[in-house]
């Protein structure tokens, strides 16, 4: 059973979708820059998941003992945890969750010269790993009921095994998952989540997300 190493985990997506895994049966690991940190997080998703499948660590060690390693960092942070965690992910599926968001203008789409976020991920990597997009646009908080969840995840990469793995990951959390085209693709699921924030913000709510219609529908 494959590991999945979250790097920036003690975050609410973050720890949201290791909470989730670790009650589907999947080995997690927390990432962070304090160890310590991680530790406690992971100690309270055993509790809650009711087993002992998180653990915590650095993020360096977090990404060197991961099979599938999902980034979920601020923007801001995106390209320099990347480059640092660049020797421990070769070979590996990258799970690229960033958004590029600017603030505080968070509700206006600003992707960044090279497309996305994912694509910035791709080129620093290089070759060596296969960045896969997904989880852009749901929401934080409905990780955290156990309710079914209504929004859908686009998943995009340039490896179409790679993609189908992230696929089995975003249905082992709940969500409906599809198969969204390449990498390159990721630039409308990231520009999608300033357009939810601002949905968020006008209708009072936060839980706004997207549904693909019109595929098997019943």
């Amino acid at each position: 059973m494959q590991t999945i190493s979250i790097i920036g985990g003690t975050g609410e997506l973050g720890g949201g979708l290791a909470m989730r895994w670790a009650k589907a049966g999947l080995p997690v690991i927390i990432g962070s820059r304090d160890a310590a940190r991680a530790a406690v997080a992971a100690a309270e998703i055993n509790q809650a998941a009711g087993n002992e499948l998180a653990r915590g660590m650095d993020n360096l060690a977090a990404a060197e003992a991961g099979d599938i390693v999902v980034l979920s960092v601020k923007f801001s942070h995106h390209k320099a945890t990347l480059e640092q965690l660049r020797p421990m992910l070769k070979g590996k599926i990258v799970v690229d969750t960033t958004v590029p968001l600017v603030p505080p203008k968070v509700t206006r789409v600003q992707l960044p010269p090279e497309g996305s976020a994912a694509v910035i991920a791709q080129q620093t990597l290089g070759e060596d790993c296969r960045v896969v997009s997904a989880f852009q646009n749901v929401s934080a908080g409905s990780l955290k009921h156990d309710t079914a969840i209504k929004s859908h995840v686009l998943v995009t990469g340039d490896d179409p095994e790679a993609r189908e793995a992230v696929v089995v990951l975003a249905e082992a959390a709940g969500y409906r998952a599809w198969h969204a085209g390449p990498l390159a693709n990721s630039a409308a699921s990231e520009a999608l989540t300033s357009l939810l924030i601002f949905l968020n913000k006008k209708y009072k709510t936060h839980h706004a997300g997207i549904a693909i219609t019109g595929i098997g529908d019943d």
